[in-house]
């Protein structure tokens, strides 16, 4: 019997890659309706809602939605640490696809602009891009996944980001709800 060779144990893994991240996005599709009733478990239903909105690639999800207006019920720093963790968890959908094959979007003006960007600075990329509201987020995980970042980097990196992000809507959500309604 022979030996399995690193060409494919690559495809193997490349393989599994690209199935998980079709389960999580046809998964997160679905009850992407429901995702918002999550939210009233507090900081466990905030995580939830931010991970599945993340691992959303390339569809909207309101994750950014929820965040804001829980900051007004909930502590704004809580809020955001448990959507940065939610949120960095569900980004791991677009490494995975970038592992898998990242064919499908390697063609697109802004994935091309994207790449280079994310292969000069790496994980520093990734933290700039996660920082900022943006849709662009998802394909520069794709090319952390495809430039074989590691997984640890481009984890820790997309936390750092999204704690950013997460703190500056929450805080945003907290006082604005609170000038608004008073709270």
């Amino acid at each position: 019997m022979e030996k399995p060779t690193s060409a494919t144990s690559s495809l193997v893994l490349r393989g599994l890659s690209l199935a998980a991240f079709v389960a999580i996005t046809l998964f997160v599709f679905s009850v992407r309706d429901r995702a918002a009733e999550l939210a009233v478990y507090g900081y466990p239903g905030i995580f939830l809602v931010a991970m599945l909105s993340s691992a959303t690639v390339l569809f909207p999800a309101p994750g950014l939605a929820i965040v804001f207006g829980m900051a007004g019920v909930f502590n704004p720093l809580g809020v955001a640490f448990a959507a940065a963790c939610g949120s960095a968890l569900g980004e791991i959908t677009g490494y995975l696809a970038g592992i898998g094959g990242r064919t499908v979007v390697e063609r697109t003006d802004i994935y091309i602009r994207l790449e280079p960007f994310v292969r000069k600075y790496g994980a520093f990329a990734i933290v700039a891009l996660a920082a900022i509201p943006n849709p662009f987020f998802d394909l520069a995980s794709i090319a952390a996944g495809a430039l074989k970042l590691p997984f640890w980097k481009f984890l820790l990196a997309a936390w750092c980001g999204q704690l950013i992000k997460m703190t500056l809507v929450a805080y945003a959500g907290s006082l604005s709800l609170g000038w608004v309604f008073g709270f």
